[in-house]
């Protein structure tokens, strides 16, 4: 004898409510104050881009560090010409002009550390390299961190004025003039 079924009766329920997530509403900032729209999107977007360059830095320097600290010959075969084309003061002075820079850390001298040859036989000269590629590591990590902060008000700044006016979120999509002025 077979189980009878019975049919499952569905009871419709109302959604539950959001939970707070304990997030702060983002607030306009007065240092953001004098960019426009575009111009605040350009200067997160040029951030985000140095954070890219910094971050490549950093693996660089740390992957240096690691063959100085392995005592290898690959060191100054190989790896001697990986930073020699990009120069990291491109990006930086750029963005020093968007907002002040009391909290931009110093960088460190990447060529010279490129140009210095690492002697796997002298431990006095390995150790000071050792020693400077450490104090550049931690150099790039605080810089690093110093544009994630600057990244995360950017984009705090950015969601503030799309929720006081969220009709400028239309403006960063492709659309085109008539479409952004058809009644939504």
């Amino acid at each position: 004898m077979e189980p009878q079924s019975t049919p499952l009766k569905v009871v419709e329920q109302p959604p539950a409510p959001r939970r707070p997530t304990g997030r702060p509403v983002p607030q306009t900032s007065p240092e953001h104050l004098h960019l426009s729209l575009d111009a605040l999107r350009a200067y997160r977007t040029a951030l985000t881009a140095e954070e890219h360059q910094v971050s490549y830095w950093r693996r660089i320097i740390q992957a240096r560090l690691d063959v100085v600290q392995a005592g290898s010959a690959l060191d100054s075969a190989h790896l001697r010409g990986v930073l020699v084309g990009a120069r990291h003061t491109t990006g930086r002075t750029a963005l020093l002009e968007v907002l002040p820079v009391d909290d931009l850390p110093p960088m460190p001298d990447l060529a010279e550390l490129w140009d210095r040859r690492a002697v796997t036989t002298d431990g006095p000269a390995r150790r000071a390299l050792t020693a400077d590629l450490e104090q550049a590591e931690a150099q790039l990590s605080h810089y690093r961190s110093t544009l994630h902060a600057r990244i995360g008000a950017a984009t705090a700044e950015l969601i503030a004025r799309y929720r006081e006016s969220p009709g400028l979120c239309l403006c960063a999509l492709p659309l085109t003039s008539e479409q952004r002025s058809a009644p939504v």
